[in-house]
Order: structure tokens, then sequence, then C-alpha cells
């Protein structure tokens, strides 16, 4: 799998927005190779065979390829296999001295340069330098093409928690093949951006991404919207339209609230989803399409089949992958990691990187985030913007920061789990929230607290233990005891 965070997460941004190269040979030739080309201007990727480098250059757009030709024809297969596929790179190839043949054909299968070995330094550098410097329409493409792979990429979801690392991980390896996905997660968790990453790894990520928020429509007109329409099949038709489908034929189609489709719109959609064909409105061709299907929720399709609100044929249609994307309150690990990278997002790129106070990391820390990682970067946006220094400090995060108590997840009732259990944490509920308005009544005086409570000091500490409370967090509210 790959590497989610080698390096800091400033590391990480700023070698995402450096031109690529792909350098190919023998484990000696690419430490040889690696030791000249080392350079902050670029960063340099190594492979040790010609099917390890193809499978690379599908990959990832690189700009530059350095390779080592041998007497190997896989080597020269790879320049053929690059230019039948028209892959938007500038090739290097070293040969050795006196092999004029091994030369032309390097040429003619595609090669820019040819440098003779062995490679003095300044000159292979030079050769970078000058194949990185010199335009083309390719090297435009190539360089959206890597700004878009940089921002929904696997590599570009930070995160330290094993949950999402073990999910990331599963989805790679299902991205390769033409599976549906559903995703699940609360508001503001980055469904979208996970399923982008999915298209940008899978064999569609040269074809379009079309999105589609299903809540978003009325169901007149989500039909339209997902098939299309032929001119004169209603009112305003006044030609023929193209639907999401249709767009998105060759690439991916997310979407997004599948659980808000109507009941009527989910028996055309469970076709579309079997047979990977449809009629636009008003039409009578029936149109294929080869499409990668994912959807997303963030409420439990299971629990809406039990309600009778979605189709249980459609949910079991939909649910071939599942991923649950935990919300931002169960990895706080993650909270430094992507409030740095918001940070950095949000910095002028003429002025200093901000750091958070050891304050303002603590009320980062112990908020709950209902939002998710939208709200996080809300929040860090603002701070940057209300910020004088080069310090972000508490008083430039939102004030429901530092005013509110920390969110539960809304109470839902799950049939799953057994009256007794949904039982238990009502009582623990109410049981937190009754010790943290003594709380902050008393800001944060356990004796106090203890006596409104009717426990015991003892009891209170262990209490607050349980449920993450400091009594630090309510001094620093303000409020006075009545």
């Amino acid at each position: 799998m790959t590497q989610m965070l080698a390096a800091s997460p400033d590391a990480a941004i700023r070698s995402s927005r450096l031109p690529r190269l792909l350098v190919v040979g023998d484990s000696s030739t690419c430490h040889r190779l690696q030791q000249i080309l080392q350079d902050e201007a670029f960063q340099a990727d190594f492979r040790t065979d010609a099917g390890q480098a193809l499978e690379a250059l599908k990959t990832f757009p690189y700009r530059v390829l350095v390779t080592d030709l041998d007497l190997v024809q896989s080597d020269i297969d790879l320049l053929r296999e690059i230019r039948q596929r028209r892959l938007p790179v500038k090739i290097i190839v070293t040969v050795c001295e006196g092999n004029v043949d091994q030369a032309v054909e390097a040429i003619r299968s595609g090669a820019k340069e040819c440098l003779h070995k062995p490679v003095e330094e300044q000159c292979l550098r030079r050769a970078v330098e000058r194949a990185f410097r010199t335009p083309t329409l390719h090297d435009e493409l190539a360089e959206l093409r890597s700004q878009l792979f940089a921002r929904y990429s696997f590599d570009s979801i930070l995160t330290k928690n094993p949950r999402m690392h073990a999910m990331l991980e599963l989805i790679q390896h299902v991205a390769q093949t033409n599976s549906t996905v559903l995703i699940e997660g609360e508001t503001g968790t980055g469904k979208e951006q996970l399923a982008r990453a999915v298209h940008m790894a899978a064999r569609h990520r040269g074809g379009p991404f079309i999105a589609i928020n299903c809540a978003a429509l009325p169901e007149t007109l989500l039909e339209s919207e997902l098939f299309g329409h032929e001119k004169g099949s209603f009112t305003t038709a006044l030609g023929q339209r193209k639907g999401r489908f249709e767009l998105a034929d060759g690439g991916t189609i997310f979407l997004d609230e599948i659980g808000d489709v109507p009941a009527a719109m989910q028996a055309k959609l469970l076709r579309v989803l079997q047979e990977r064909c449809f009629e636009r409105v008003g039409g009578t061709e029936t149109l294929h399409v080869d499409v990668r299907v994912i959807a997303a929720s963030n409420r439990s399709l299971q629990q809406l089949v039990r309600e009778g609100t979605v189709r249980e044929d459609l949910f079991y249609r939909l649910n071939v992958v599942k991923l649950d994307v935990p919300p931002l309150r169960e990895r706080p690990e993650d909270i430094p990691l992507l409030a740095t990278h918001f940070i950095v997002k949000y910095t002028r790129s003429d002025a200093p990187i901000k750091t958070l106070s050891p304050a303002a990391m603590d009320v980062l820390l112990r908020h709950a985030w209902p939002g998710n990682v939208r709200e996080l970067e809300n929040a860090i946006e603002r701070a940057c913007v209300t910020s004088r220094g080069n310090t972000i400090d508490v008083d430039n995060l939102p004030p429901e920061l530092i005013v509110q108590p920390r969110a539960q997840a809304p109470f839902t009732i799950d049939l799953g789990r057994t009256l007794e259990e949904h039982l238990t944490d009502a009582i623990a509920r109410i049981e937190q929230d009754y010790l943290r308005k003594a709380l902050e009544k008393t800001q944060g005086h356990i004796g106090q607290c203890s006596q409104i409570c009717g426990l015991s000091r003892r009891s209170v500490t262990v209490k607050m233990a349980a449920y993450d409370l400091d009594k630090r967090e309510f001094k620093r509210k303000g409020h006075m005891p009545n």
C-alpha cells in the first residue's frame, strides 16, 4: 500500500507540488542516479524494471522519464508502449558509448535525448532541467493531471487513524475493479474526496468524474438529470439533453445522498446499476454506458431499509464494497495533522507558516466537531484570517468552539441493539450532561460540583475521567457559580 504519511505535513504538501520524474534501471544504477538527481526543484521516483515503470506511468503523470537502456528488449518495448499510449512524458535514455544502433532505436521509439555512459553528473542534470523547462501542450496537460492527482489521490488523505488506514488499504485494491462502492459517514467527513480518490486510482481515471446530489433535486427533475431527456418530452424540454449517467460514460458517477432518492426513482436506478443501460426521458433508444458507480449517504442505508424508505434490492446492489468513514471525534489523532494542513493551505505564499498555540490546540482536541473535517477547515481558515501574528491563539478560533460543550452523536434507535443497551446509553448521556452543567455552574470546582450532584469527590473525579471532562475546560469558559 502507498505510504499515507511518509513525511511531515509541511514536507508532504511541498513535495506534492514539485515536478516529478521517474528513473528506471537496476539497483546500482538507481542508487547512482539518485545521488546525482537529488534536488529541491523536483522529486525523483525509482523503478528497477520496465513493467514496474509502465504501471507507475499509468498511475501518475510523470513529466520526465530517465531510463538506463541495456540489451534487454523490454527496455525498448517500454518506450514503444509509452509512445503507443501517448503518455505525456519526456524520455531521456542512457546508452553505452559506441552503441549507435541502440541510440537510434531509442530515438525512433520516442526518446528526446540520448546520453552516453558513463553519464557525467552535470550533463544529466542539464538534460533533466531542459526537459522540465521546455513547455508543450502535453506538459500543461500533465501538470493539470498532476495537480488533480495530488489533490484527490489516496496520498492526499492525511490520516494517522488505524481505521482510516485499513479502509484506504481496502479501497486501493477495490479501485482496480469496476465494483460499486457505497460510502457512509456523517456530513463533512470527506465522502466526496474519498470517492474522487477511488476514481483517480481506478482504470476509469482518464474518464470524467460526474457528481450529483440526489437530495438537492425534486423528483420531477431528478430523472431528467440522471438519464437525460429528448426534445419535447415535457414543456421546458426545448432540446435533447444528456443525463449524468451518459456524461459519466467511461468514467465514474458519484451519487451523493443516495438515501434521499424517491421510491419511484429507486426502481429505475436499480435497472441502471444491474444492466448499465437506460432510456432518456421521452426516448425509446436504449443507451449502454461503461461507468463506475459510487454512492454515498450520511445515514445508514440498512437502517433506511428497516424504516421502509430504501428498497432492499437497491441496498444490496449498492452494498458491494462498503466504506464506513469514522467521524472526526473518533479519530482525534488526525486533528493536529489536518489543522497543520489547513494552516498551510490558508497561509499566503509570501507569509510564514502560522503555528497553533498549545491552548488553541487543546481547544481543537476537546471539541467534538459535529461538522467533522469541513468544520475544522472552516475554523482554521477563520483563525488564519483573524490572527495578526505568526501564532494562532484561542481568541482566533470560532467562539462556538470555546463556549459550547462537547457535542454528542445524535441518538437514534437501532433495532439491532437491545432495549437494555439503549437505556444504558441514555442514562450515560443524562449523567454526562448533568455533570457538565454542574461543572459549568461551579467553574470546575470539584468540591462544589460533588455537593450539587450528591456524590463524593472521588465519584465525581472518576466520572469526569470516564466522560473525558477536564475542570480546566470549564475554568476557561468564565462561568461563575450562582
